[in-house]
């Protein structure tokens, strides 16, 4: 007799962490794995939560363990993977099952699978999680796209195993096929620009004001007290003040400068591009990894373009100030990305919402999102988060301490693509009247494709024409 109340197919990290979270609410959970040998240990792992899991050997007897309507959630590698286990497990499934995708998926793909599940009678769920394993095993932040019908389904299951905020889970679904997955991919594109942006100050303190590593981890400390308490601060203090075991230096200083990267930055990229947004300090940041990863070229070039970087007279409550506003801007182009694919998708984003289920759980949560959601849920002139009147006062107060820092690290040499980002972006969206114009009189020079005028309707083309 079929009695779990949702099957884990993927014991991998995330999964298996999750299997064990769900378990831990009281949730009778079936769980399987390609590996079926990962069953043994996975099972001596739960220890007492043993009891509430239902290992399975095989795909059949792993569909045949869950109650109807069967809710199926698969913690497996996104892509191909994906589409053969669909392919694999649809012979098995009744009308009316729930096939949820935990993964990091392209909610292109996601919005595919949905229409084509849909004609099936089967929901198809995208669900971003973040948090990683600490996060899926004691309370994830979950971003739930697919139908409503599912949803009533999923919401007491998942409910019970969020981050809570205040009391708050940090659940919710936010509209049909890819949204889920779509916030979950800018998400990860605001936590590579919040991640850049950390770097970079590091950089500037460790070879600008030469402070040791220790130093610098008790002032990203101190600035965890305050307004720019996030997860990603916090855990920069902390791994700043541990030292190599193996050498007795301090452990940043063995780590290999070369940071690696999944995707999901250049996707958030690359669908801001399709949108007709700015992504720039997420590009920046992808740039930036991108960079790292060409050691040998950046080890040749210091000698031969002469790599010095010289001393910066900052104070840390200037970077301090500079990094609090490049956060804002990297969160404001986020929202600004979220808002356009709501537009084109037709997806009635909440970013009230969003910004909430974000305070908890996850990698960005931050001490900004509260001021944030506060915004989103007050009069904003234009619907932009830089004109919200409290988001524009911190500007207001940190935006000189950006500039600041910047044009002393450029003078010094200094590389700080993202903060660089930041203020291009910001400095082009506070002019009325912007150089644009000249483009476009350079596009009808060479083109002819003609100009709009400021004083007179339709398409003109310049004197240079006549």
């Amino acid at each position: 007799m079929a009695t779990a109340q949702i099957g884990v197919y993927g014991l991998g990290t995330m999964g298996s962490a999750l299997a064990l979270n769900l378990a831990e609410q009281g949730t009778r959970v079936a769980v399987a794995n390609r590996e079926v040998e990962w069953l043994a240990g996975f099972m001596a792992e739960a220890g007492p939560l043993a009891a509430v899991l239902e290992p399975c050997k095989t795909l059949e007897d792993f569909v045949a363990s869950i109650k109807l309507p069967r809710v199926i959630l698969f913690m497996i590698p996104s892509g191909a993977p994906m589409d053969a286990m669909i392919a694999a497990v649809l012979p098995l499934l009744a009308p009316g099952d729930t096939l949820i995708d935990g993964g990091n998926a392209d909610f292109h793909d996601t919005r595919r699978r949905s229409d084509d599940l849909a004609s099936r009678n089967i929901h198809f769920v995208g669900m971003g999680v973040s948090g990683g394993e600490a996060g899926a095993r004691h309370g994830p932040s979950m971003m739930v796209g697919g139908s409503g019908h599912s949803w009533q389904q999923l919401q007491p299951i998942f409910t019970a195993i969020a981050a809570k905020y205040e009391g708050d889970p940090c659940v919710a679904h936010l509209g049909p096929d890819g949204a889920g997955h779509f916030v979950k991919t800018v998400h990860n594109g605001i936590e590579y620009a919040d991640m850049q942006v950390i770097a970079e100050v590091y950089g500037l303190m460790r070879y600008g004001l030469a402070r040791s590593p220790h130093d610098i981890g008790a002032a990203f400390t101190r600035w965890n007290e305050g307004p720019l308490r996030s997860y990603l601060v916090e855990i920069t203090g902390k791994a700043l003040g541990y030292d190599d075991p193996a050498t007795g230096h301090p452990a940043v200083d063995v780590i290999q400068d070369a940071a690696g990267q999944k995707g999901t930055g250049r996707w958030t990229v690359i669908e801001a591009a399709r949108l007709g947004q700015s992504a720039s300090m997420i590009d920046a940041a992808v740039a930036a990894r991108s960079w790292s990863s060409e050691k040998a070229t950046r080890v040749l070039a210091e000698a031969i373009l002469c790599g010095d970087r010289t001393a910066l007279d900052l104070g840390v409550d200037v970077l301090e100030a500079a990094f609090l506003a490049a956060r804002i801007l990297g969160y404001a182009q986020g929202f600004r990305i979220l808002e356009a694919a709501s537009r084109e998708y037709e997806w009635t984003l909440n970013y009230v919402r969003i910004a909430q289920i974000w305070r908890a759980g996850c990698i960005i949560r931050s001490a900004l999102l509260d001021d944030i959601a506060d915004a989103f849920g007050a009069d904003m002139p234009g619907g932009q988060l830089i004109l919200a009147p409290s988001i524009a006062a911190k500007l207001d107060e940190t935006i000189p301490a950006l500039r600041r820092v910047l044009a002393a690290a450029i003078v010094g040499g200094h590389a700080v693509p993202a903060l660089s980002a930041a203020i291009g972006w910001f400095d082009t969206m506070r002019q009325g009247r912007g150089t644009a114009d000249i483009i476009q009189a350079q596009r009808d020079f060479f083109g002819h494709h003609g100009y709009a005028r400021l004083d007179e309707k339709g398409v003109h083309h310049g004197p240079w024409w006549d």
